[in-house]
């Protein structure tokens, strides 16, 4: 107890710790999943099928297990089958079929990697080939209304009377946008080292979520969950593709499971990522808007067409950022999706929100450029009061303060709003904008377990994952308020399926669920022990419900500035500014949470700009699968980022304040781009990327 004026104690949350992982991380201690020390371990290499669609007729794999050193050879045919082969993306080596070219449908186990590799290469495999289909179009009679999209949303809504409203209309926008197909590619591949011990299976896994992996790998051996342990403190990315288990972690199981007690390890090369690890479908979207002549929209219509594999569905909630985003008194969204012979789709950050507000956004800047309108103005006049969809009020939408001030630092007075009109030496030169918007989502499931221990320290133990985002120092940070304790009293351990359930880290969910988890568990030991808990007391606390949920539209916003200059004779594009600026709540660590918003607003110019898997149809396969030619941004195609955020004070989406920043970084930053485009050259482009053949015209 203080005399006099009582001491306040520094609030660690709101401060630019620097990353506690860090130290570890640059001088090589932090050990990721290949790396973990297993004893003497086996290497698997898979083996992939070279067709895009038949059957197996015959696989001989008897000079690849002549090969000094190969341990096992797995094929269907000789592979104990799975007990759930309820998902066909993981249920592996169970029938000779063949649903698209890339598929496991082998594994070589040896001493080397080396060896398993060589082995590999060795394995005959005759086909009854059929013809593929991988050729994705808006006008094919077999297009499909999923019974809902990824997140649990509803495939169509409709409100008003569109077509009515869209006839009516004084200025109309009918447009048809696509965007490419996109690979996750983490630096750190998808790796996996698996043993099998007394009937039990431990996975040192790269993923996004400890507990999610056992959830989903322990039925497909029969297991029940506490006889898999899954252990994964430190992820090198992972940007959606390592929040489910994919077929490269099943056949590692299996694999161990030919050799007991002896770790099996599996990494994925960077060609193999571009079959198995998922990806980003392509899309393609027609966006219809109707509005007076002042641009106040009276119609928004957004209907949106992607693939999925023709053995496991995921559709892509690409239009749902548009039923809430702008004021309209009809509105209209559908998916439609196509079974194709092609490797299974997945979560690629923001899924949805990044392809769905390119085309969008683009959209309004056709209409601000349509109506004579500023499109910063036209925004802010389509600024609803209320949440569109729902009805409800939002906990807080500062998306008309991100425009000013993102508008404010680009220098957006300087703008000419005709095309075509600014140019510096042999370079046109123009200023874009687009919104961004992604939701705040409330994940129960996570729990939390702080321990005192001696001398005023705390454990504070939950089966969080960190990809490179800054959960160790976040956390930890959270857990010292919580606690009202120094940062340096409080010991994190995450990555561990020993430690309490914790969400997957998606969605831009994961500080908001766990560290939810970590307040209410800290709360309740003081609530028990007081300020001084003796060593030894512990307590448990979970994320809990959230009633304001049912109250409250829940978002994060943001505007994006980019700066273009596109070569008058060449075509070549440089960006010399992009700017961001954000309302994301109560932000826990400055340093982190910028280099998180720099890190998606980079990822959202290479979209822009490079990234495009281009899809060979007559082979069934990605052409471009390295990075030799899967080309992506770098320090040349930008001079100056800079990213921001405006003080919000939310109360309603959780403990801490915050909102997720991990991924609205990336959402609207192709577009910004693509109307800056616009505004240099009088170009419109409506397909990425922004490649130079597209100006030369």
């Amino acid at each position: 107890m203080t005399t006099g004026e009582e001491r306040v104690r520094p609030r660690a949350i709101g401060t630019p710790l620097d990353r506690l992982d860090g130290p570890a991380k640059v001088t090589g201690t932090a050990r990721y999943a290949y790396e973990q020390p297993v004893g003497e371990p086996a290497y698997l290499h898979p083996v992939q099928a070279t067709v895009a669609r038949g059957r197996i007729t015959s696989i001989d794999i008897g000079a690849a297990e002549a090969v000094p050193g190969v341990l096992a050879v797995l094929t269907h045919r000789n592979t104990p089958r799975l007990v759930d082969t309820s998902d066909a993306e993981l249920a592996i080596l169970q029938s000779g079929e063949v649903a698209f070219r890339g598929q496991i449908i082998a594994g070589v186990v040896a001493t080397s990697s080396e060896t398993a590799r060589y082995a590999a290469s060795l394995v005959r495999t005759v086909y009854d080939e059929e013809p593929h289909d991988t050729d994705l179009r808006a006008d094919r009679d077999d297009l499909y209304a999923p019974e809902s999209v990824n997140g649990g949303y509803e495939t169509d809504t409709a409100q008003g009377d569109v077509e009515v409203a869209l006839a009516s209309a004084a200025v109309t926008v009918d447009r048809t946008y696509t965007t490419a197909m996109y690979h996750n590619n983490p630096m750190e591949p998808h790796t996996t080292v698996a043993t099998w011990s007394g009937g039990e299976l431990t996975l040192h896994d790269s993923n996004q979520g400890v507990h999610m992996v056992r959830a989903q790998v322990a039925p497909l051996f029969g297991l029940e969950p506490e006889q898999v342990h899954v252990v994964s403190p430190f992820v090198g990315g992972g940007f959606g593709s390592k929040g489910t288990p994919h077929a490269h972690l099943v056949l590692a199981a299996m694999a161990a499971r030919r050799v007991p007690g002896r770790p099996v390890k599996l990494a994925l090369t960077r060609a193999q990522m571009f079959f198995l690890a998922g990806y980003r479908t392509p899309t393609i979207q027609r966006v219809r808007l109707g509005a007076d002549h002042e641009g106040r929209l009276s119609a928004i219509s957004v209907e949106a067409v992607s693939q999925t594999s023709r053995i496991k569905e995921f559709a892509e909630q690409t239009a749902v950022a548009a039923r809430m985003m702008y004021a309209a008194p009809h509105r209209l969204t559908t998916h439609r999706v196509v079974r194709l012979d092609v490797p299974v789709p997945s979560w690629m950050r923001a899924p949805g929100e990044c392809p769905g507000m390119f085309a969008a956004e683009v959209a309004m800047d056709e209409l601000a450029a349509a109506c004579g309108v500023d499109p910063v103005e036209l925004r802010i006049r389509n600024e609803p009061e209320t949440d569109p969809e729902t009805g409800r009020p939002f906990s807080s939408r500062n998306l008309v303060a991100c425009l000013r001030e993102g508008a404010r630092r680009i220098g957006w007075e300087r703008r000419d709003p005709t095309p075509r009109a600014r140019r510096e030496a042999d370079h046109l030169v123009g200023l874009g904008v687009s919104a961004s918007v992604y939701p705040v989502f409330w994940l129960p499931g996570s729990s939390a377990t702080v321990r005192a221990g001696a001398n005023g320290r705390y454990t504070v133990s939950i089966g969080a994952a960190d990809l490179g985002t800054g959960t160790w120092t976040a956390l930890t940070q959270i857990a010292a308020d919580a606690l009202d304790v120094p940062v340096d009293r409080v010991e994190l351990r995450i990555g561990d399926t020993a430690y309490p359930p914790a969400t997957v880290a998606g969605g831009s969910a994961g500080i908001t669920a766990w560290g939810s988890a970590v307040v209410h568990a800290a709360r309740r030991l003081r609530e028990r022990h007081g300020d001084a808990p003796p060593e030894g007391a512990e307590a448990t606390g979970g994320t809990g419900d959230n009633p304001a949920t049912e109250r409250y539209a829940m978002y994060a916003f943001g505007a994006q500035f980019a700066e273009i200059r596109v070569h008058a004779e060449t075509g070549e594009v440089r960006v010399p500014r992009l700017v961001g600026v954000f309302a994301a709540g109560r932000i826990i660590n400055p340093k982190t949470a910028r280099s998180q918003l720099i890190g998606g607003m980079t990822m959202g110019l290479s979209m822009a700009l490079h990234e495009q898997s281009h899809f060979d149809g007559v082979l069934g396969q990605v052409a471009n699968h390295d990075f030799a030619e899967y080309h992506i941004a770098t320090n040349a195609d930008v001079e100056h980022i800079d990213a921001s955020w405006l003080d919000e004070d939310d109360p309603h989406v959780n403990p801490m304040g915050s909102k997720g920043i991990g991924e609205i970084g990336i959402v609207g930053t192709a577009a910004a781009v693509a109307n800056a485009a616009y505004n240099a050259t009088g170009v419109r482009v409506r397909d990425l990327p922004l490649t130079l053949d597209k100006f030369l015209d």
